[in-house]
């Protein structure tokens, strides 16, 4: 298992322990998988005498001193150095041998096939920075941090601040052997946001209000890197941010670095941020990876003031760190860029997700009882930042956003280069918006689970409304009904548009609620309850509001409400309130008229799960055919070289199963076949190859031929998951002893598991429910966390798609006693087969 860290054991250090500074001194140049470390830490003791630990993950320590006298070699356990005797002010020398890791945590190492070229980077959050140094390895022991690095000639190295020096280090033969960086020490920090970048890597500079900006990438990505689009939206969020919160950008330097292997989107290491490689697009892509891309960049760098500058005192407040940069990146997005809609984007995407997350078991409170640091891995999570944001973003509104702008200017000022709380920053609201936010924190933070809306009113003989109300429901497992200030829209058809005649705002609170502001006027085509997307609840349309929206949704003179009509019916598709085949066949004739790329691509992402997930099993087959035609005529009719074409025959490529069309699809792949404006680039043939290889129409020539046209790691990724879906058993029981090995990088483990778990062979990957099982209890407890969530989540939903799986996840839990992130996982799991199945049976009553 990997080390562990509880809240009590972190209250207990932090108030012994004042950390003043570290020196952490690398050398990077005794091989590829250690790296030298020395870490010198000067802190204070509030009891001398006293004991206490620091965190450290080495293969191999080579000396301890504390005060000038050497530490016993069994204080170190390998997770951590044991101290005893403190005085008042003290000084800890670690010597140790690092080791590099090829999972994304701790010092990352990566050899790009295509050169040869090493690149290094570290990856910290939540509690890693001790596997490159020792150190009180916790959010609220800030200090000073100075580095020194010793690398290879000709790299970069790259940390939070500008480098000091760079000094060359001299062979025997008075040759250079190396170069020695030194950085200037940094105002305090948590340990989780240092950061060490090391490569020859490819680098663009520039500078904005007298900040210099740095775009790093590895050199056989440089060709395909922009650096124009990305200098441009780093100024627009930075001037934004500056002017929103009333300080300047506090790092000095900003750095983007695209690292190869990356784990996630980004990580907001202090001045040197890291960002997912697949962000730099070598083929074609549409403008949602770009709007997706942006977002990110502005999401870490809102974190440069919430996160970095003022930093959570303990993992509890994780919610509020992320989400309160998700708030504000989709903020900057509406307000400082180009993507004026990605509040459309965000209420049916992020919201969906919170949503899906909200009504599984394992949902909690978005201000949640972080115990120890393996309930926060498994926290990063649809509550922690979708539903999070939007309950800030109902606080803006609730509290006008000039007062929260001003409470959070006052929260910066108080708490800037230390920490801080979730109350902290409600009191300095409390104060700039004269509201008592007590209330509101218990109702919204404290409690767990989604409410859902809907109209309920009756007419009288002229068709006018003689009542109205809005019902507010919850699920029994979490039975609160919240308070929700929320608008409600009327739409009428007129000329072929649904336009909106009526806006009325309206608190509402506990299970029913009259709107006499409604009584009187006529009923309209459709009414949306949460009309502007004001609050956080799941709504239900009324069925006359519904029959209008089966033949009208593209019909909207405005993205948001049809992006929350959307949303309500792919709501209704998992709840059973709507069949499968009915919500497909909304989606295939409403998708043309949507606008957004970014809403394209993710309503045919939905209506692909609900055609292989939700439908009856019996019909299963049928219907993804019909599924695959309607999008190749989609893919074929649209805009030469436009976004949606790709998006449709993206689409189409994930669905294709009759013999015809895999037959275009090898034609495409061939040349044989073309659509017109549309480059069949690198990306998009291992996608076309994949789909054919997953149908049996190629195999082993065909992908190592594509191999020898890409031959790097990203070509190397897409062959291993085109050899994982080979659809024999041979290639399934060779991926899963890949993936069981232990030997595979996160990133080709990903890649892997993608092929596996193809989810249009379920009598292949079906039979594999036993040996799951005993690979969670057998493998599990030695990858890294990322690795096992990934297995555990992503491969379950493969298994047989039964009454039986669910049971055997039951019997498992109940004989293995996993510890309580894997129950959390599995427990999921469950809840979606089960869901699955209630849909399924819905759609198979229906006529």
């Amino acid at each position: 298992m990997a080390p562990n860290l509880t809240r009590a054991e972190a209250g207990e250090r932090a108030a012994l322990i004042t950390v003043m500074s570290y020196q952490v001194d690398l050398d990077l140049t005794r091989g590829d998988t250690t790296f030298g470390s020395q870490s010198v830490i000067r802190f204070r003791c509030a009891a001398p005498g006293a004991g206490t630990f620091v965190n450290l993950t080495a293969p191999a320590v080579t000396g301890i001193t504390l005060n000038g006298e050497p530490v016993a070699p069994g204080a170190f356990d390998g997770e951590r150095i044991a101290l005893t005797g403190l005085a008042a002010e003290n000084v800890l020398i670690v010597d140790a041998e690092c080791a590099y890791s090829r999972s994304g945590e701790g010092m990352h190492r990566f050899t790009d096939p295509t050169d040869g070229n090493v690149y290094l980077y570290s990856d910290l959050e939540t509690f890693k920075a001790h596997r490159i140094y020792a150190c009180f390895d916790q959010p609220d022991m800030k200090a000073s941090y100075e580095l020194s690095a010793t690398a290879p000639p000709g790299w970069q190295v790259v940390s939070n601040l500008a480098p000091r020096a760079d000094e060359a280090v001299a062979g025997p033969a008075g040759d250079t052997i190396a170069r020695r960086w030194r950085f200037p020490a940094t105002p305090p920090l948590p340990t989780y946001i240092t950061h060490i970048s090391a490569g020859p890597y490819h680098v663009v500079r520039d500078k904005h209000d007298g900040i210099s900006l740095g775009i790093y990438c590895r050199q056989s990505l440089a060709e395909y890197l922009n650096p124009e689009e990305i200098f441009t939206i780093t100024k627009q969020g930075m001037d934004f941010y500056q002017s929103l919160f009333g300080i300047k950008y506090p790092f000095g330097k900003y750095d983007l670095l695209f690292v190869p292997e990356f784990n996630a989107g980004a990580m907001e290491n202090a001045g040197a941020v890291t960002v997912l490689e697949g962000f730099i697009f070598r083929s074609r892509v549409t403008d949602q990876r770009r709007e997706e891309r942006d977002q990110t960049l502005l999401h870490e760098m809102a974190h440069m003031w919430f996160g970095d500058l003022v930093t959570m005192r303990w993992w509890d407040d994780l919610w509020l760190n992320e989400s309160f940069a998700t708030w504000a990146s989709l903020l900057a997005q509406t307000e400082a860029t180009r993507w004026i809609s990605a509040w459309t984007v965000f209420a049916q995407g992020f919201k969906g997700w919170a949503y899906q997350q909200d009504q599984l078991p394992s949902t909690h409170p978005i201000a949640t009882d972080m115990v120890d640091i393996q309930t926060v891995e498994v926290n990063f999570d649809g509550i922690t930042y979708a539903k999070g944001a939007a309950v800030v973003k109902q606080l803006v509104a609730y509290v006008g956003q000039e007062n929260f702008l001003a409470g959070v200017r006052k929260y910066f000022a108080a708490h800037a280069w230390g920490n801080a709380t979730l109350a902290d920053l409600l009191a300095a609201l409390e104060q700039t918006s004269g509201r008592d936010l007590t209330a509101w924190s218990h109702e919204w933070l404290q409690t767990a689970g989604v409410n859902t809306l809907r109209a309920d009113y009756t007419l009288d003989d002229s068709g006018r409304f003689a009542s109205f109300a809005v019902l507010q429901e919850a699920a029994a497992s979490h039975p609160v009904l919240r308070s929700h200030r929320i608008a409600i829209g009327l739409y009428t058809l007129t000329d072929g548009t649904l336009n909106r005649t009526t806006r009325i705002e309206a608190d509402i609170a506990g299970p029913s609620t009259a709107i006499p502001g409604l009584i009187g006027l006529p009923r309209p085509d459709l009414i949306l309850v949460n009309d502007d997307d004001l609050s956080y609840a799941k709504i239900r349309l009324d069925e006359h509001s519904l029959r209008t929206l089966m033949s009208s949704i593209g019909a909207f003179s405005h993205s948001l409400p049809g992006a929350l009509c959307w949303a309500a019916t792919w709501e209704m598709c998992r709840d059973g309130g709507m069949t499968a085949r009915d919500y497909v066949q909304l989606v295939l004739t409403g998708v043309p008229s949507v606008a957004d790329i970014s809403m394209v691509q993710l309503l045919l992402k939905q209506a692909g799960q609900a055609a292989r997930q939700f439908t009856d099993p019996a019909r299963r087959a049928a219907g993804l055919e019909q599924m695959a035609r309607s999008l190749r005529k989609l893919a074929e009719s649209a805009p030469a070289g436009s976004d949606t074409q790709l998006a449709y025959l993206r689409a189409f490529a994930a669905t294709a199963t009759s013999a015809g069309d895999l037959s275009f699809i090898a034609a495409l792949l061939n040349g044989a076949a073309a659509l017109a404006g549309l480059t069949v680039d690198t990306d998009l043939r291992w996608t076309l190859l994949r789909r054919l290889v997953s149908r049996g129409m190629a195999g082993e020539t065909e992908i190592a031929a594509e191999l020898a046209a890409d031959s790097t790691d990203t070509g190397e990724r897409s062959a291993a998951a085109c050899r994982a879906a080979i659809p024999s058993t041979e290639a399934k029981l060779a991926a899963w002893q890949s993936l069981t090995s232990g030997t595979l990088t996160l990133a080709t483990f990903r890649a892997v598991l993608g092929g596996f778990a193809d989810p249009d062979q379920p009598e292949l990957t079906g039979p594999y429910r036993e040996r799951y099982f005993a690979a969670i209890s057998d493998a599990s407890p030695d990858w890294p966390a990322a690795m096992t969530q990934d297995f555990v989540s992503s491969l379950y939903p493969s298994l047989e798609l039964s009454a039986e799986t669910v049971a055997a996840t039951d019997a498992y839990i109940t004989s293995a006693e996993p510890p309580a992130s894997l129950r959390r996982l599995l427990s999921e799991g469950r809840a979606d087969m089960l869901r699955a199945l209630r849909c399924q049976e819905r759609d198979r009553q229906a006529k």
